[in-house]
């Protein structure tokens, strides 16, 4: 096991063009289409999805990109074009592995304290038809070069990446510590503090969910629970400042004064 990094200093994250231009990194965005077209906005409620929405940062396409794959094992069985008149294509991405896998660059060489790792993915949350992203965990604080996101047909068809669609989503891991975790499986009777919220909570659910099935006045007009949405436990007690409801992550400076990838 690796030596966990004593680092107190604060992260950072640098992302030096390898290309110029390049595409546009940007804060990560909260809202999705299909949580939008859903009735009622009900995805919104789950916290924990939004907040991972949000979490990171966003490295979108330039223009709109169409690929289209053959089911052929061999890099020419995809075909890249774009409807957009531009000649930087090959710019922003090829077909370079085979197996239908799509190579997206994303125009920086990041870098990071020690200790500290990018995490590559695409955009939580964002579901594709037709197309499966591969994470990657980077080691940015000493990497010389940077990285290409992937992403991997699963049957034969045409994808689209719209424009400013994120094509990567990346975030900071302070990975070596992680190592040092030695998760350990209790029984929830261990802590009996813990097993009386527990109980509480279920109890207190499993009632809301018949209320509502009855038709409940009271609980149609509450619509649905919100303890965790306020940071307060059964008992309302608030979790005030260790609570987060909302992710603002700081938006990139371009120190370069260089503009960024854009269709001619």
């Amino acid at each position: 096991m690796t030596k966990p990094i004593d680092n107190p200093a604060p992260p950072f994250l640098d992302a030096y063009k390898v290309q110029d231009p390049a595409p546009p990194l940007l804060s990560a965005r909260a809202p999705r289409k299909w949580m939008d077209d859903t009735r009622g906005r009900v995805p919104y409620r789950c916290l924990p999805m939004t907040m991972a929405n949000a979490t990171g940062w966003e490295i979108i396409c330039p223009f709109t990109i169409d690929m289209e794959w053959n089911g052929g094992p061999a890099k020419e069985d995809i075909q890249i074009t774009s409807p957009d008149t531009n000649g930087l294509l090959d710019h922003v991405v090829t077909s370079h592995f085979q197996n239908g896998i799509v190579t997206f660059h994303t125009g920086y060489l990041f870098r990071t304290p020690p200790g500290w790792a990018v995490w590559a993915m695409g955009p939580p949350n964002w579901p594709k038809d037709g197309v499966y992203p591969l994470s990657g965990l980077i080691e940015t604080d000493w990497l010389p070069f940077g990285f290409t996101m992937n992403w991997q047909m699963t049957r034969p068809g045409t994808v689209r990446f719209e424009k400013d669609e994120p094509f990567c989503f990346i975030t900071l891991s302070e990975h070596r510590r992680l190592e040092a975790v030695e998760p350990k499986i209790k029984r929830l009777e261990s802590n009996m503090a813990l097993k009386r919220d527990y109980e509480d909570w279920s109890k207190s659910r499993g009632d809301f969910v018949k209320r509502l099935e009855k038709r409940d006045p009271g609980a149609v007009s509450e619509g649905w629970q919100r303890h965790y949405m306020r940071g307060e436990t059964l008992s309302g007690k608030d979790r005030g400042t260790e609570h987060n409801t909302k992710r603002r992550m700081k938006r990139p400076k371009d120190l370069t004064g260089s503009a960024l990838l854009t269709p001619k």
